[in-house]
């Protein structure tokens, strides 16, 4: 398994526009090889917010299809030169090759 994550900082109050904006119909979801998409939301700290987004990927392989795809390319091209939010203080992306996963031995349900 490979995830990426992309962690934004925002000022305080904005959080709920990068959720609204990942949580639409994207391309990335008819992707081979995508596990999920998660958007998640910190508003602990009283100057700013975080929100994180991470997508899990069946293998580096499957990632990398999707960062070379036509649609993935031509969605960056569509956003070049275009401002960042002013709210958008910084943006942080990592990438994770899953070495261990664990499951629950109970069921949860």
């Amino acid at each position: 398994m490979f995830i990426q994550t992309r962690v934004m900082v925002v000022e305080k109050g904005h959080s709920h526009k990068l959720v609204e904006r990942f949580s639409g119909p994207s391309p990335v979801e008819e992707m081979p090889g995508l596990i999920d998409f998660s958007v998640m939301v910190n508003k602990k700290s009283k100057e700013h917010e975080e929100v994180m987004v991470l997508i899990r990927w069946e293998s580096e392989e499957a990632w990398k299809n999707w960062e070379k795809s036509d649609v993935h390319i031509k969605g960056h091209r569509e956003k070049r030169g275009q401002e960042k939010p002013e709210y958008l203080i910084s943006t942080t992306v990592n990438m994770y090759e899953v070495q261990k996963v664990k499951t629950a031995r109970v069921s949860n349900a």
